[in-house]
């Protein structure tokens, strides 16, 4: 059995990442709710989780935005102190 290493988790590529990925699923959401309002209701998910987040105004879609973004970077910053005590 060979012996792996992996390296250890870092905040800013995990928080890029996963800010990332939580802002294109945000986009994509409003993107399907828009294109099919009455099967896709994505917003009512949504706006309890991002503040300021109001469904089709500007002002709502960048707090949503921006919130989705956040919380990337708040997942990241909890997760990988977190990963890495347990993993000692």
């Amino acid at each position: 059995m060979s012996d792996t290493t992996s390296a250890p988790l870092r905040i800013i590529p995990l928080g890029l990442t996963l800010s990332t990925f939580l802002l294109i699923t945000f986009v994509i959401c409003v993107g399907f709710g828009l294109l099919a309002p009455q099967q896709f209701h994505m917003h009512e998910a949504w706006a309890p989780l991002l503040p300021g987040f109001e469904w089709l105004t500007p002002t709502g879609f960048l707090f949503g935005a921006i919130g989705a973004f956040a919380y990337g970077w708040f997942i990241a910053i909890v997760f990988v102190p977190l990963h890495g005590f347990f993993h000692k």
